[in-house]
């Protein structure tokens, strides 16, 4: 059995002294991370597309199989602290990188609002805009690219 969070935790502790259980409510549920991402061979910079994963939710901004993601996406991939600075392409909202330099959870984030209402109203999620894979031909993936960042030095 998984011990209760502790209080204003993300506050409190470093992301080095999270919980699994705290680790993983620090995701807002945007959904951000689950849009396609493509990379550019020679450049490295990487293209955020409006296409989310065949898995999410759109409406809820929720994986529909969590606990068999990597399974069922191979590609998927699980953020961790060890691999936190990877993801350089994480939106600046996302609390996994705010917490990491040095800034507050946003006042929409559910830990702080109690609820994801606000962060959808503020349009934080991809609810608005998010395509499924299952919609989008592979071959039209360009007319999708919504971002582009470029390679980190």
């Amino acid at each position: 059995m998984s011990r209760p969070m502790r209080e204003r935790f993300w506050e409190r502790f470093t992301l080095e002294e999270l919980t699994p259980q705290e680790w993983e409510a620090l995701c807002d549920g945007c959904g951000k991370c689950c849009l396609v991402k493509m990379e550019h061979p020679e450049s490295g910079d990487v293209a955020t597309l409006n296409v989310a994963c065949r898995l999410l939710d759109i409406d809820s901004c929720r994986c529909g199989d969590y606990a068999h993601r990597f399974e069922r996406v191979p590609e998927c991939t699980q953020l961790s602290l060890a691999n936190l600075d990877e993801f350089h392409w994480l939106p600046h909202s996302c609390a996994y990188r705010r917490l990491s330099e040095g800034r507050k959870l946003a006042s929409w984030h559910p830990l702080r609002s109690g609820d994801d209402r606000r962060m959808h109203a503020r349009g934080m999620s991809v609810r608005h805009f998010a395509v499924s894979e299952r919609e989008v031909d592979e071959a039209d993936y360009e007319a999708h690219i919504i971002d582009i960042l470029p390679l980190r030095d």
